[in-house]
């Protein structure tokens, strides 16, 4: 997680039992708590906002810890008009839509994405001294295997058919507030992530039609590009807290809140669930 309400949420839910023999280990200025959630032996960080921190944080976890897969769970902006507030994205594709090759003028014939800004210029659209962004490719670099360049980057396919098997039901309320319909979770989505909070209505119109982005964050793609470059299954859990660029008096800390509530719901069904197959897998194989 990436946000200080995000491991709120998790320490006032009552899920996490920490190990009494040794708790949390201290690293490289972060805390890692070690206990378990349903039975299942976890170790939960908070890495800090943006792509940095949280690739740093995953990557400690995978160098010093024996884990067997990253749960990153957290909220979201929606950039997608039919999800609501409250609701729960499972993305089976993410990518990092920070990288951009800043160019004078759009190419006319350019077939890859690009955002010019003299189309929103107003009162009319037209030329721009700013130009135009080009979206670039990550560099992926992959155990066994050659660098790649790649946009999206996917979960971890046999994690996110667990996930799609998932019945939570989702909370409308919490203290302080109320949504006016209960929350759903919507799987097979589309997430993006840049370093920077999108707080603009016709930059999130555009990553939602050239690519069809459902939700905006700051860490998700880092998180999945860290994890695929060992081979570490991954799934990302994202709660929706606003609209990018949206009303103002729907962003709220009442929404964040509840958005950390749900997507941790959602988080802590998929452990107890992955955790139970692994023990039936284990007996199995002791018994063959």
């Amino acid at each position: 997680m990436s946000y200080v309400d995000e491991a709120t949420a998790l320490q006032a839910s009552g899920y996490f039992t920490p190990w009494r023999v040794l708790p949390f280990i201290d690293l490289y200025g972060r805390r890692f708590h070690i206990g378990s959630i349903r039975g299942v032996n976890v170790i939960y960080a908070l890495t800090g906002q943006r792509r940095l921190n949280a690739a740093v944080t995953v990557q400690t976890l995978i160098d010093v810890f024996s884990v067997s897969g990253i749960v990153h769970y957290g909220t979201a902006g929606s950039s997608n008009d039919s999800m609501s507030f409250g609701d729960v994205s499972v993305p089976k594709l993410v990518a990092y839509t920070g990288a951009w090759t800043w160019k004078k003028f759009r190419s006319p014939k350019e077939s890859s994405a690009e955002l010019s800004f003299g189309e929103y210029n107003t009162p009319n659209g037209g030329e721009n001294l700013l130009g135009s962004l080009k979206f670039r490719n990550e560099e992926l670099y992959s155990v066994g295997k050659p660098m790649e360049e790649v946009f999206w980057l996917p979960v971890d396919s046999a994690w996110f058919k667990i996930a799609e098997q998932l019945k939570v039901k989702l909370e409308r309320c919490n203290d302080t507030f109320c949504l006016p319909t209960t929350p759903q979770v919507v799987y097979g989505l589309k997430g993006s992530s840049a370093d920077m909070f999108l707080d603009n209505a016709e930059y999130r119109k555009f990553l939602f039609k050239e690519f069809g982005v459902s939700t905006v964050d700051e860490e998700s793609a880092a998180v999945v590009m860290t994890t695929t470059s060992p081979g570490v299954p991954v799934i990302v859990i994202r709660g929706v807290s606003d609209l990018a660029g949206g009303e103002p008096t729907w962003s709220s800390t009442s929404l964040m809140n509840l958005a950390s509530i749900n997507a941790l719901k959602v988080a802590v069904e998929f452990i107890g669930t992955v955790g139970k197959q692994k023990s039936i897998e284990s007996v199995q194989k002791s018994n063959n």
